[in-house]
């Protein structure tokens, strides 16, 4: 071998049987894959299993025969450093196979083995290609759909689906509509000749639901018939919205709300730094989306090239390379695979230490007078007591989907935050409101965000407040770190635009959720913060509540361990 560093990575966590070649030293992958495609509906996992039982051998081949080719070292030296291998998470079966077929060939090659976490690749590729330094990801795949950032050594889940993965979600609206598998390009595609009808938008802080969405979807495809998929790929039953039509809004509000939550995720961490990952990233409309929010917001956005975005190993490949440079391989008896390993689970060995501590106000100095949040412009006025906040048009939102959400959220800005008060929770006051504008003006409050003065004693305070809040039936909707200002005698809550009335325990255990996921995003140590969470919430609030908050948790993707 030469002087480069050569990985051999294997993928197969579902439906991609994959292997690569990474070489470090001219940046090169090679990739050979051999895809799972299922006669009918979505992925079925014996079959899927079957498939890569038969092909993960072949595909091996392939990418040793390219090694050995591409070798210009000593023929007695194997030709890679290491074999690095998807360790999790995915399909149970799928994972054993690819586990089994990278523990034999680094004996065969007798080379150290590299466990990767397949989602964290995903992140890391784009981190890669695009050259960028502490970006936040949007991960965008069949199964899965969350925002990962890096904080002190690993990557904290910061929001994530609450029901399914966006692929499996479009998947199950094309297979009701009678189309093949995969559906998203089929959806892409009779997208182009759609107009612009009413659906669902669930955002709940940083976290998001599709089963709504696609119910209606359903619904408004069949016209009120809820089991008719008897019409072509181009019709609808009697009554019947126009597939494209309902594919076209599909699009504007699915990726509309992964854009929204990519953006607050931004918000909350600093970061002017976005890339793209998982299969779904290969929809024009969605990166699209994504660019120009990045564009409006003076950030940078990057998306890898398609055959990086679909599962492959060449993203286990370079991310093996990078873990293997610094020592982090397996023991063979070490290398078990796991159907559910989290990407919060994976110590972040390969990257140099950085600064974790979040900048005031997207990175603008403490001392502006405007500040960029996710949704709106605010100018501070201190010295006059007041704040000016405006909701401007989203450009990458759908004109009529837009004048919807940011007209109804600043009239419920103003309501909630007013009720707020008037139950005890500390609120700025509300001194003006134009919903037809999206403009509000309040009384300015507070020193800094808890997201840069965050103590254990405040954070009680939020928890306490937020069970002041839901005893009167009221959901914040966004309570995270940037939406929480303090002084040294008092905290406040802000920014109730995602709020609504409810009676709803689930409800209120999303509204702590959503707290949690923001102190995980912007705390070194989140753990005695989110036990201060509930020791507030505790004092004067219902446990009931926090008994859903534990079944809400075990339902995400990726739940971070209780203590």
């Amino acid at each position: 071998m030469n002087d480069t560093t050569r990985v051999l990575g294997i993928e197969g966590t579902a439906w991609a049987a994959s292997a690569a070649v990474y070489d470090s030293d001219s940046d090169d992958v090679f990739i050979e894959t051999d895809a799972y495609q299922p006669d009918s509906g979505g992925i079925h996992p014996r079959e899927a299993a079957e498939h890569m039982h038969d092909a993960i051998p072949r595909v091996v081949e392939r990418a040793l025969e390219y090694a050995h080719k591409s070798d210009d070292g000593p023929t007695d030296d194997p030709p890679v450093d290491a074999v690095a291998f998807s360790r999790g998470p995915g399909l149970g079966p799928c994972l054993r196979i690819v586990g089994t077929a990278a523990r034999a060939l680094a004996q065969t090659l007798d080379v150290p083995l590299v466990g990767v976490n397949h989602m964290v690749a995903h992140l890391e590729i784009g981190r890669h290609t695009a050259d960028f330094d502490d970006p936040v990801c949007l991960n965008a795949s069949g199964a899965n759909a969350h925002l990962l950032a890096y904080r002190n050594g690993r990557y904290r889940v910061l929001g994530e689906t609450m029901d399914t993965g966006v692929g499996n979600a479009i998947d199950k609206f094309t297979r009701h509509v009678g189309w093949s598998h995969p559906g998203g390009p089929k959806v892409e595609a009779a997208a182009e000749d759609g107009e612009y009808v009413d659906l669902p938008y669930v955002v709940k802080g940083m976290d998001f639901s599709f089963s709504g969405i696609m119910s209606a979807a359903k619904q408004a495809y069949d016209g009120g018939s809820a089991n008719d998929v008897s019409a072509g790929p181009s019709e609808s039953p009697d009554g019947g919205v126009p597939v494209e039509d309902v594919c076209y809004s599909l699009q504007e509000n699915v990726f509309g709300m992964l854009t929204e939550v990519s953006e607050r995720a931004l918000s909350l961490t600093g970061s002017d730094e976005l890339v793209l990952g998982g299969g779904v990233g290969q929809n024009a409309r969605l990166r699209e989306m994504l660019a120009e929010m990045c564009d409006q917001r003076g950030a940078e956005f990057h998306a890898p090239e398609p055959r990086f975005l679909r599962d492959n190993a060449g993203m286990i490949a370079v991310l093996g390379a990078k873990m293997y440079a610094v020592g982090d391989t397996l023991a063979l008896e070490d290398s078990r695979v796991d159907p559910n390993f989290r990407p919060d689970q994976v110590p972040v060995t390969w990257r140099e230490p950085a600064s974790d501590s979040a900048s005031s106000d997207d990175g603008q100095p403490a001392s502006e007078t405007r500040v960029r949040g996710a949704e709106a412009v605010v100018d501070l006025e201190p010295e006059a007591g007041r704040v000016q906040k405006r909701r401007r048009a989203k450009s990458y939102r759908h004109p009529q989907l837009d004048e919807r959400l940011r007209r109804e959220r600043t009239t419920l800005e103003a309501r909630l935050t007013s009720l707020a008060r008037r139950e005890g929770v500390p609120t700025p006051v509300l001194a003006d409101v134009d919903p037809l504008e999206a403009r509000l003006e309040f009384e300015y409050v507070g020193d800094a965000d808890l997201r840069d003065t965050l103590s254990e004693e405040r954070v009680r305070d939020v928890g306490r407040h937020l069970a002041t809040l839901h005893r009167a039936g009221i959901v914040h909707g966004d309570p995270t770190t940037r939406n929480v200002r303090t002084t040294d005698e008092r905290t406040y809550l802000i920014d109730f635009g995602l709020g609504y009335h409810t009676d709803h325990v689930e409800d209120y255990a999303m509204d702590l959720h959503v707290f949690d996921q923001s102190l995980v995003g912007t705390a070194d140590d989140p753990e005695p913060l989110r036990d201060a969470v509930r020791e507030g919430y505790r004092e004067a609030g219902d446990e009931g509540v926090l008994e859903r908050l534990r079944d809400v948790e075990e339902r995400g993707r990726y739940v971070v361990d209780e203590p």
